[in-house]
């Protein structure tokens, strides 16, 4: 059984909420390092935001797969659909990650590693606020 905030839809809001907008100034300070070009330090801000997504976003999209999205479908099977598409977006964050970092590995700190954190941003956001129009009620904001 998922814990509590899962279901609640403030208390799910906040946790997505927390999570973009960390991921937003995270995003936004590993800019600022190469605008100043500081390429030392924004390659480890870079490494520093891919694993704030990993252990902060794409853990928290773990959590909804293993146990609340199971209990969104056995209260409600006809949110089976959307639960598919919902996880799909988890699917496209996660190979964007991986994308990430082989980039990093690969090439460094490049523009289309900034787009691709960029991407996780635009996709991130989108999915929160569908997640919680269509499984917890909230209006589309």
């Amino acid at each position: 059984m998922s814990g509590p905030s899962l279901r609640q839809k403030h208390a799910h809001h906040a946790i997505h909420q927390g999570g973009l907008s960390g991921a937003i100034t995270k995003t936004d300070e590993m800019e600022e390092l190469l605008a100043a070009k500081e390429f030392e330090v924004a390659r480890q801000a870079a490494d520093h935001l891919l694993e704030y997504w990993e252990t902060r976003i794409l853990s928290h999209a773990d959590a909804e797969e293993e146990d609340f999205y199971k209990e969104v479908v056995e209260q409600n099977p006809d949110l089976s659909e959307v639960v598919v598409k919902l996880t799909r977006d988890h699917d496209l964050l996660r190979i964007i990650a991986t994308d990430i970092k082989q980039m990093l590995n690969d090439a460094g700190l490049t523009l289309e590693v900034v787009q691709q954190f960029h991407a996780l941003l635009v996709i991130n956001a989108i999915h929160s606020r569908d997640e919680e129009r269509l499984l917890l009620g909230e209006p589309t904001i």
